[in-house]
């Protein structure tokens, strides 16, 4: 029997389409390394049922979410063993996404923030309402893309746009999104349920071997995932311990807070 989720996650299944919902609305579902971590949780027990064809993941409330919890960027800072594991959470939650052996769907609407834009991209089929903003403003908090944020950008979008979204951390919306290759589709933002349901019905009746096949030649291809040797955590966790960016991090994390 199939867990119904956690206080972080939400699990609906509907026949063979999984839905996970990231549930912290109050806080416009920020990705804590709890929740991460019970993201992986979750993909690998729906992705373990024989009938499950799509995963969808989607945020509660008005927002996808809004990136990474001020608990992590908090965890960072820390000079204890809790920083490694929160610097390469969100790695396993993508890495997580991309290893599915199901089709993954980011539904996106609202705010889609910097760890959850890597998160979307980690999906395969990504559709957002014409109401949709992104943003990627890791580097104005004194710390780089990571979670295999920058081969992802690559690959979607190609290096000059990958520079100019990371280096600005500029806002941009939907439609430029769909230019960029970041969504496929964009609609209606009281239309992106059904659109959502459509997209993920139609790919679920579809028959699964030569799906995954296509999967496969896509990804061998396009050479998905993050390269060998590549470690985003340690160059997180150099970035927060360099004087100027420590300086950064901890300034962005005050003014968030609120903090003197």
């Amino acid at each position: 029997m199939i867990n119904e989720g956690t206080e972080l996650l939400r699990v609906d299944l509907d026949g063979s389409v999984a839905t996970i919902v990231l549930d912290r609305p109050d806080v416009l579902n920020a990705l804590s390394v709890e929740l991460l971590d019970d993201l992986v949780a979750a993909i690998a027990e729906v992705d373990a049922l024989p009938d499950v064809r799509v995963i969808v993941l989607r945020g509660a409330g008005r927002t996808f979410s809004a990136g990474a919890d001020l608990s992590t960027l908090s965890r960072l800072l820390a000079d204890d063993a809790s920083a490694r594991d929160a610097a390469d959470a969100g790695h396993r939650a993508a890495m997580a996404i991309e290893s599915a052996q199901a089709v993954t769907l980011a539904a996106i609407h609202g705010r889609c923030v910097g760890g959850a834009v890597v998160l979307a991209l980690a999906c395969d089929l990504r559709i957002a309402s014409d109401r949709a903003r992104f943003s990627i403003p890791e580097i104005d908090l004194g710390i780089p893309l990571a979670w295999g944020g920058i081969p992802r950008m690559l690959r979607e979008v190609g290096p000059g746009l990958t520079r100019d979204l990371v280096l600005t951390g500029r806002e941009f919306g939907a439609q430029e999104a769909r230019t960029a290759g970041i969504v496929s589709q964009v609609v209606a933002n009281d239309d992106l349920d059904a659109a959502v349901d459509e997209l993920a019905g139609a790919v679920a009746s579809k028959a699964p071997l030569p799906v995954r096949a296509t999967l496969d030649a896509v990804a061998a291809c396009a050479g998905v995932g993050t390269p060998a040797g590549w470690s985003d955590a340690d160059t997180l966790l150099s970035a927060v311990r360099d004087p100027r960016s420590r300086a950064i991090a901890q300034q962005a994390l005050a003014d968030l807070t609120g903090d003197d």
